[in-house]
């Protein structure tokens, strides 16, 4: 499956705000802090050009993008799926983000971002309602569980994770049992879950041209 390899921190500087895209690094280590400036752009050669209505589209789509982790292809069917459900197609949208294996690993506190909770499913390491998968992109549903298989117990990773995971906190829209890692998800969330850095309405009208 195609994925985006380059620096992540471009894609910060390039939406011209955090997006978090490596976790605590972000805070600690953040290039943007220091080169605010898009990547490509020279020093000296003024200020940032003002964005048309367009663009300015174009980059709350591309900020959607980058905070998950998907392609264009990607994105877009998912926009199509949005599209097709009732109610407000930009709130439905932020919910399907939302409901993704590799973001609900993340929001569990599995993985520092969703990078790392992306690697976590594709490498087999979480059960969903007690089966293996590894498609990040599957959408879970209200009641299900999330665990941790059971020879990934055993690493390294999953043995600091235990001493970690006291000090993280879950979104209530889903339940986190920090004994034995399992997180259940007790309801679907809602646009005001999400916490998004964009603007669904504006991913809209971008699609709509």
């Amino acid at each position: 499956m195609a994925r985006y390899t380059a620096a992540v921190c471009r894609l910060c500087r390039r939406s011209g705000e955090k997006l978090m895209l490596k976790g605590s690094k972000c805070i600690t280590k953040c290039v943007l802090d220091k080169r605010s400036k898009p990547p490509g752009q020279q020093l000296g050669r003024g200020r940032r050009p003002r964005l048309s209505e367009r663009g300015l589209q174009l980059r709350e789509k591309q900020k959607a993008r980058y905070s998950y982790g998907l392609l264009e292809r990607q994105f877009r069917r998912l926009f199509a799926t949005a599209e097709r459900q009732s109610g407000i197609t930009g709130e439905n949208l932020l919910v399907l983000l939302e409901r993704r294996l590799d973001n609900v690993v993340y929001r569990l506190g599995f993985a520092d971002s969703r990078a790392q909770a992306r690697q976590l499913v594709r490498h087999g390491h979480i059960l969903l309602n007690g089966r293996q998968t590894d498609i990040p992109s599957c959408l879970i549903k209200e009641g299900d569980t999330i665990s941790w298989k059971p020879t990934s117990t055993e690493s390294e990773y999953y043995k600091q994770l235990v001493k970690d995971i006291t000090s993280k906190q879950v979104l209530n829209w889903l339940s986190l049992d920090k004994e034995n890692l399992v997180g259940q998800v007790l309801s679907l969330p809602t646009p005001d879950d999400t916490e998004a850095k964009f603007d669904g309405k504006s991913i809209v009208e971008f699609y709509s041209r």
